[in-house]
């Protein structure tokens, strides 16, 4: 019987897979928080129990946009969990976070103070840390890598 290559990957389809998602799980955070913001950022602040609120804000079409991208990171990120170590994922995904903040910067005119920059330089280190590790521990004979 054939193996098939998300079941059993080999090195080559593991290599391209993962970064493949981590990419879908960046953007998607990336794109869909900005849109949010977007969508956000001529209202007042939503108060704590007001579901009329919540719902007008909901049918916002910047808001409309982001939350699907917000569900396709997700999905991706629940692929990547399910062969990809949580120590792996949270940090390389990460990257998101720093993406997000020159994004609110460039797209949002949002200021990005030299603590922030500090931060999204911090992060960016980190990223590039465990991303010459394996993905997972488990599996880190297809790799021959680090773990």
């Amino acid at each position: 019987m054939p193996k098939v290559p998300l079941l059993h990957p080999t090195r080559s389809s593991q290599n391209l897979r993962t970064p493949l998602f981590v990419a879908i799980v960046v953007c998607g955070n990336l794109a869909g928080n900005v849109l949010l913001r977007a969508g956000m950022g001529g209202s007042t602040a939503l108060p704590a129990l007001a579901p009329t609120a919540y719902l007008q804000a909901l049918l916002n079409p910047w808001v409309l946009l982001g939350v699907p991208l917000l569900i396709v990171g997700l999905a991706a990120q629940l692929a990547l969990f399910s062969w990809a170590d949580l120590s792996y994922v949270a940090p390389v995904t990460s990257i998101g976070y720093a993406l997000t903040a020159v994004a609110g910067r460039l797209f949002l005119h949002e200021p990005l103070s030299m603590t922030r920059w500090a931060a999204v330089f911090l992060i960016t280190a980190g990223v590039a840390l465990v991303s010459g590790t394996v993905p997972s521990t488990a599996g880190a004979e297809i790799y021959g890598a680090r773990r």
